[in-house]
């Protein structure tokens, strides 16, 4: 049962969106109610095992976390309560309850009146309780005190999940990939809090920075008696008396500032240019704060927003950002925690992941099947990391399962257009929810396609993929989730599908399970000529081996100039999904050498190598040869410099300070001159290696003409061993029958 008194998940949930100086957060105990039962339980047996639920929760933790309190799986109704104190001060103002999100279903009461209901798991509403308030108190709000209210919350979150957006939480009747999915996270698990707003007040402001000139602004006003429930994307209309409502706009940054009115709706449009624009970049993510007023006094409302001037466009078959070229070195998120779900323990934990990944090397992280927290995604603003947003999926296809996925993209766009750092909008997964058949059902390619079209729609400012890895009918970019074990097999598959060769690679869905997937869905052309994205890749049992693939795939793809980037699957573990970087409570795991951050550094060394396996990329002995490879060079300049070469203790770590073991007596090193354009793979270099007869490490790195280290990698060599699958090593047995064996 939940005992803490403290607050948590403390902070304002909305930085890019400031309204803090009137707020209350409503994190914490709320009284609760579930019940296990349905309408064909027997009343004493439901009511038995219902009594066995803690009657009280922690908020925001969903009720299947210890976090929770409660940690109760297959709930599938839960009722939360509270009783607010509203400050004497928000008296004539606008009050309105905000929810981060709630899965699934939410019907929201304030002091006994049913305010409205929100349908969808990982989109935030809000409801304006102010005509509720004045009506319901425990005592009539006066100028002299503060006031109270109970809020309710009754929740639905179906176990059957299969037909409407649940990305990977598990449902019953499974899915068809219910070996990737995990935990269910039910009720509310996002952050609930108050906000005091003017009257009327700004809503749904959307600021738009592709032009790098200034921004472009569209907001409207509400707030008024009888307002009807809403979400971010369906705000109420307007009447006539906000016409004309003047609106003040500053760029804090710039002191710049301008005076418009709203139109017959209430609507603000605007364009303020910027005189000496900032942009922003992964290397400088400068945010412009627009501070928006309307009104005076007490009843005035503001609300401070951040914004970035960036325009990422596809084009001539690759990324641009800013008008120049971009290359995303991205990892897949889930964002899961072991002890409560979806729900980051704390702010610090949330954006920590942020942190972590730009530690391995990534500039791009693909926030998997999640809307999540946008306090996660104003770091990502702040610091510079490039993201791809998607939401949640269904698992089975449905007219009202489609409905039901697009409803969710007119909400995410509203909430989550500002941020910069959004490149990508991601839709489907792999045919989930399409029951993984494009192109063999037109309806389902059809839906693929609606969505696309409704994303477009709201946001035509980034670009976006329909139906993520497999089968493309409608799409700004081609991506392919492509995992191979066998090394040689992968680079033979990837150069076929750069060079246009083949649009087909195999996928395998089970241990005897393995189909062809195209990555076009139709015959349109136009998809041919797309910026190329592998989305998903890895491989290996144990994380050396994954550490091993994920070194020479990497570099694999950084042979290929069309290439506009990668994402690697994945950052952390997640319960029984084993494949992340970090295990589930963010620790590095075993790379065996492997230093992600060289992997996915600017400048990255491609050896023209097919490594044997894990552990032994060259046999012992290993001759004297010429070792070839290219520079990839993805820098704003031709880099030129030396690349040098030298035999190190087997296993020993490659972040040394080289200097101090080159220029050792002794040490034989060899080295070349080398150069490489931005983008364009460099000709061949050739480093002449001298052999040797037991294991060892052969370390080869990069100095630009500074001296400085840009780029390192290595070769193991040692034992390759034939597999032993029959329970013999060479020389055993000679002349006799291996015992316990019947010889083929």
């Amino acid at each position: 049962m939940y005992t803490d008194t403290t607050t948590p998940r403390s902070d304002y949930p909305r930085p890019d969106r400031d309204r803090s100086q009137h707020w209350i957060s409503l994190n914490g105990p709320w009284s609760f109610q579930a019940d296990y039962g349905s309408s064909s339980t027997p009343e004493g047996l439901r009511k038995a095992v219902n009594e066995q639920v803690p009657s009280l929760i922690c908020v925001p933790f969903a009720w299947e976390t210890k976090q929770s309190g409660v940690n109760r799986t297959w709930l599938e109704h839960g009722v939360y309560s509270r009783q607010v104190d509203i400050p004497k001060e928000w008296l004539g103002r606008r009050t309105v309850l905000c929810f981060g999100a709630v899965f699934y279903r939410a019907e929201v009461y304030v002091n006994d009146m049913r305010i409205g209901v929100h349908t969808g798991g990982h989109t935030s509403f809000e409801f304006d309780i102010t005509d509720a308030l004045q009506t319901g108190s425990r005592h009539t709000p006066g100028l002299d005190s503060d006031f109270s209210a109970t809020i309710t919350v009754s929740v639905d979150a179906p176990v059957d999940k299969r037909h409407i957006p649940h990305g990977k939480q598990r449902s019953i009747p499974r899915d068809d990939y219910d070996g990737v999915s995990f935990t269910p996270t039910s009720g509310i698990w996002q952050s609930v809090w108050l906000e005091s707003r003017g009257a009327p007040y700004l809503d749904t402001i959307l600021v738009d920075g592709t032009s790098l000139r200034g921004f472009q602004i569209n907001a409207n006003l509400t707030g008024l008696k009888n307002f009807s429930a809403r979400t971010s994307a369906a705000p109420a209309r307007c009447l006539d008396n906000f016409c004309g409502q003047e609106v003040r706009i500053k760029i804090e940054e710039s002191n710049e500032e301008t005076i418009v009115s709203t139109d017959e709706n209430g609507f603000v449009t605007a364009f303020l240019p910027i005189e000496d624009p900032h942009l922003w970049s992964p290397s400088d993510p400068f945010l412009y704060r627009l501070t928006l007023t309307t009104g005076a006094g007490r009843t005035a409302d503001q609300v401070t927003v951040t914004a970035g001037l960036r325009k990422i466009e596809s084009r001539d078959g690759v990324l641009w950002l800013n008008g120049e070229r971009l290359f995303v070195r991205g990892v897949l998120d889930q964002g899961y925690w072991p002890e409560t779900g979806l729900t980051a323990p704390s702010k610090q934990e949330l954006v920590q992941d942020l942190h972590l990944a730009r530690k391995l090397g990534y500039t791009m992280v693909r926030k998997h099947l999640k809307l999540e927290d946008p306090l996660w995604l104003h770091e990502a603003d702040r610091i510079g990391m490039l993201v791809w947003a998607e939401p949640p999926c269904t698992s089975r296809y449905s007219p009202e399962g489609a409905e039901a996925f697009n409803v969710q993209i007119a909400d995410m766009v509203a909430r989550d257009f500002n941020h910069p750092s959004i490149i990508l909008w991601g839709l489907y997964n792999e045919e989930w929810g399409l029951d993984w058949d494009i192109p063999g059902s037109p309806i389902r390619a059809a839906a693929a396609a609606a969505a696309f079209d409704q994303l477009k729609r709201c946001d035509s400012t980034r670009p976006a993929i329909e139906n993520s890895g497999w089968s493309h009918v409608k799409s700004d970019i081609i991506d392919w989730h492509y995992y191979e074990p066998q090394i040689a097999v992968w680079n033979q598959h990837l150069a076929e599908l750069m060079r246009a060769e083949r649009d087909d690679f195999p996928v395998r869905l089970g241990p005897n399970f393995t189909v062809d997937k195209h990555l076009y869905g139709n015959e349109n052309p136009a998809l041919r000529n797309l910026p190329n994205l592998n989305s998903e890749y890895g491989e290996g049992f144990t994380s050396v081996e994954r550490a091993w693939h994920l070194r020479w795939e990497t570099q694999e793809m950084r042979r290929y100039d069309s290439m506009s980037g990668y994402v690697y699957t994945e950052l952390t573990d997640v319960e029984h999904e084993m494949a992340g970087l970090l295990d589930a409570h963010r620790n590095p795991k075993e790379w065996a050498g492997c230093i992600p951050a060289v992997i996915n550094a600017d400048t990255v060394i491609v050896l023209n190598v097919v490594p044997r396996e894990a552990g032994a990329d060259v046999a012992v002995p290993f001759s004297g040869q010429l070792i070839g490879f290219h520079l990839s060079h993805h820098g704003v300049s031709e880099i030129r410099g030396r690349a040098y070469a030298m035999w190190i203790p087997a296993h020993s770590p490659v972040d040394f300070d080289v200097s101090q073991v080159a220029g050792a007596v002794g040490v034989q090193v060899t080295a070349c001159d080398v150069f490489a354009q931005p983008f364009i793979l460099s000709p061949e270099f050739s480093l002449s290696v001298s052999g040797i007869e037991a294991p060892a490490r052969l370390l080869i790195w990069v100095e630009n003409e500074s001296g400085v280290v840009c780029a390192r990698t290595y070769l193991d060599a040692a034992e390759v061993e034939t597999t032993n699958r029959r329970g013999a090593r060479s020389g055993e047995f000679v002349g006799v029958p291996r015992p316990g064996w019947k010889e083929d």
